[in-house]
């Protein structure tokens, strides 16, 4: 067996010295040149790209558990980066479905980072816990999309707002506020909030505690009822100035 394996061998070297065409091959399969169609591919990178003109941001849920697997943040919104480049304005909102998640919870301070693929874009709000309150003291914000015109250089947008009290609320209840809420990070970037509503330290079942209102909801729901019970006043008053005028004795001489 092993002769003829041998004799089997030397004639296919021989036919592969002296006629054209014919090659050897090795038994090995499995390694093999891959063809140009099979080549990977270069990895597409997600790059934000921005709008001229706005639309209402999609609402997103964003939770994160402590360490013992309760809730401790909760946060709905929807959020819009506005990013003012050589005295143009141009939007760009973020897609829940592609955001990250990840953070942490302590007694006194906590982290919700909300991060787009590639780090391209993120918001990261920094929580404090002071007494019988919680608060916002700080946020970040960073926008890296696709350059607004042809040739320009890819540029990254952030922002900070730092030593702040945001969305201050007690102890177990939530901020929520279906207005706009537009905060000034730098003078390139903006972010707006609508609608917003957020919770952290304590988050029981995952559930919002007792809402608390911001001012700009406040003033929609009340000055209008200011406003119309100014007016039925007015009419109360015209009413009535017109009834005295008009029950007045007149005044004069009557004829003998």
């Amino acid at each position: 067996m092993v002769l003829n394996g041998q004799t089997s061998g030397w004639s296919l070297f021989f036919l592969a010295a002296f006629i054209p065409g014919v090659h050897l091959q090795g038994n090995d399969s499995s390694v093999q040149p891959a063809s140009d169609s099979e080549q990977p591919s270069e990895a597409q990178i997600y790059r934000p790209v921005l709008q001229p003109s706005e639309a209402i941001p999609t609402q997103g849920t964003y939770m994160l558990n402590s360490l013992f697997g309760t809730p401790c943040i909760k946060a709905t919104m929807g959020a819009e980066y506005i990013v003012i480049e050589k005295k143009k304005t141009w939007y760009f909102n973020l897609d829940p479905s592609r955001v990250g998640i990840s953070g942490y919870c302590s007694k006194e301070a906590a982290v919700l980072s909300l991060t787009l693929p590639d780090n391209v874009g993120s918001l990261q709000f920094t929580f404090k816990k002071e007494r019988k309150n919680f608060y916002v003291t700080k946020l970040t914000a960073h926008l890296s999309p696709q350059p607004v015109c042809k040739g320009c250089f890819n540029k990254t947008y952030s922002g900070l707002l730092d030593h702040e009290s945001l969305f201050k609320t007690a102890n177990g209840q939530s901020f929520k506020c279906k207005s706009e809420y537009l905060l000034l990070a730098s003078s390139e970037l903006r972010i707006k909030l609508v609608p917003l509503q957020i919770q952290a330290f304590s988050v029981p079942k995952g559930q919002y505690g007792k809402e608390v209102e911001c001012w700009a909801d406040f003033n929609k729901r009340v000055i209008p009822i200011i406003i119309g019970a100014i007016v039925v006043g007015l009419f109360f008053i015209i009413v009535l100035s017109f009834l005295f005028i008009r029950d007045r004795p007149r005044q004069g001489y009557d004829r003998l």
